[in-house]
Formats: structure tokens, C-alpha cells, sequence
């Protein structure tokens, strides 16, 4: 049976955020859970699947998953490790003006129609800084709910975020790529090692993966290995080997590919929220 712990970061009438870890010991579907409030869901560790009926997500740190008040869903962990989570719970009145209707059921209640968007990376930076600040009480609560409710427009905006779109089939595909690539995020693969694990060719796999997910799959993997890292600056003094430890080949293309993606290096970014300096915001 698969350990949960939950540490309530912060609580407002606007916004309630949770930081949950899942030691992921349960490799089978588990018992069915409900959902008591619609909460944005931002693994930033870790991956599990979560199933809706014949509908199944790979939750891992490029996504936010959706969790519907009074819909039942089932977890499992296809991959050792367990998994942890940022959960946001957004006042309702709030939410409803933060999703766009096309990405809702129509009625009272705010109800999405998917189980999952990938989110960009200044959303996943967003992520960070949320959990980091709030963690070591250097957020206070109106800079959380400002983060909050940035991260989640962040999360729902059509040039922000990407709902996947592609048959069943093609879906599945791509989620057990991306299990793959999740199993050993330093390891260099190649893409014929994907490709093999999955069972079609390279030249099939890197098509399919672009029409679901808009990016190419190198690129896929540098976005999980850079979430990793946000997760882990709180962790290394030396960001030489947290590079070289996440498979970078120097510290060098470790803090360009940083940079490159979140607009600062892996040490500004540290210092910045350990600091509590200005330079973070993420616009």
C-alpha cells in the first residue's frame, strides 16, 4: 500500500495548496478515490497514471492534471520511486473566471472536459518558487495567491499550455515514451532505444510524438530533466554534479539549457528563493 503524506503550505479564502508525496509502493490500480473540490494537480516529481474510466493520463512534471469534485479516478505507479505533487484548490467563483469555457462542462459547477494540459516551462518555474517559498516561509500569503492564480492562467492559456489531441492509439503510444523517459532521466538515450521499447520505429515515433504533444521528444526529456533540477537546487551546494548527475555533459550545458528555459541560471535561480529577491518573478 502506497504512503501519502500531505504538508498544507498555505490556506486562504482564494486558494488552499498542498504539498503531497506518494511513496508509490502500489505498482496496481488502486481502490477508486473521489475528488471533494476541483484542484489543479502539478507532479514535480515522480510519475504515476491516473484512470478515469477507460481513460488514463501519465502524470509526470511537463503536466497539470485536473481532479473533478465527485469524479472517481484510480492511481497506480508504473515505475519505482513514488511521486510529489503540487495541489491547488482555487475558490470556485475564482476558478470559473480562470477557465476558459471551451475547456469546461457547461453547468454550476466548474468541470473540465480533459484529464491533463502539458504546462510551459515558466509554469513549471512557477511551481517551484511556490513550493520552495511557501515551504521555507518566505512567500507570504498574498505573494502565493498572486503566484497561484498566475501559475493556473499559466496552466489554461491556449499560447501557454497544450492539450494533447491525437487518436487512443497514438496516445497510448506516446504515454509509454514518456514512461520510458521518465524510468532514468539521466540516462542519454537514443531513439532507437525508445523506439524499440515501445515497439514501432524511430521515424513513427518521433512523428506521432510531435502531432500529440506540439514539441519533439528531445525536447520532451530536457523540460523533464530541468523540472528535476528545480526540485533538487534546495538539495546541492555543488551544481556541478547536480548537472552531471541529471545527465547534462558539463555544468556548462547545464546552466545554458537552465537559462535558456527559465530565464535564469541554476544559481540566480537558487539564490533568488532562498533570498527572497524580486528577480524571480515570472511574468
Amino acid at each position: 500500500m502506497s504512503m501519502i503524506s500531505t504538508a498544507l503550505l498555505l490556506k486562504t479564502n482564494t486558494v488552499i495548496i498542498r504539498d503531497v508525496v506518494c511513496t508509490g509502493e502500489c505498482r496496481h490500480k488502486s481502490d477508486e478515490e473521489c475528488a471533494h473540490r476541483t484542484s489543479l494537480v502539478y507532479p514535480y516529481r515522480g510519475v504515476f497514471k491516473r484512470h478515469v474510466g477507460q481513460n488514463d493520463a501519465v502524470a509526470e512534471a511537463n503536466q497539470v492534471l485536473f481532479f473533478n469534485a465527485g469524479q472517481g479516478y484510480r492511481i497506480s505507479h508504473p515505475i519505482d520511486g513514488g511521486d510529489a505533487c503540487l495541489d491547488l484548490s482555487i475558490d470556485e467563483a475564482i476558478l470559473q473566471e480562470l477557465v476558459p469555457r471551451e475547456q469546461m462542462q457547461a453547468g454550476e459547477n466548474t468541470i473540465f472536459h480533459r484529464q491533463r494540459r502539458r504546462i510551459d516551462p515558466r509554469a513549471q518555474a512557477l511551481v517551484a518558487l511556490l513550493r520552495h517559498g511557501l515551504s521555507r516561509n518566505i512567500a507570504e500569503s498574498l505573494e502565493g495567491e498572486t503566484l497561484a492564480l498566475t501559475l493556473v492562467r499559466r496552466s489554461l492559456g491556449e499560447r501557454t499550455s497544450h492539450a494533447a489531441g491525437a487518436s487512443f492509439g497514438r496516445q497510448k503510444l506516446v504515454d509509454r515514451a514518456k514512461l520510458v523517459l521518465s524510468s532514468d532521466l539521466a540516462r542519454r538515450w537514443t531513439l532507437a532505444e525508445i523506439a524499440k521499447d515501445v515497439g514501432v520505429s524511430p521515424v513513427y515515433l518521433t512523428q506521432v510524438f510531435q502531432q500529440v504533444e506540439a514539441i519533439p521528444l528531445y525536447r520532451y526529456q530536457l523540460r523533464l530533466r530541468l523540472a528535476r533540477a528545480l526540485d533538487l537546487l534546495g538539495q546541492y551546494d555543488d551544481l556541478t554534479m547536480l548537472g552531471l548527475d541529471l545527465g547534462f555533459s558539463s555544468h556548462s550545458h547545464f546552466s545554458a539549457s537552465f537559462k535558456q528555459t527559465y530565464g535564469l541560471t541554476p544559481a540566480e535561480f537558487q539564490r533568488s528563493v532562498q533570498l527572497k529577491s524580486k528577480r524571480y518573478a515570472v511574468r
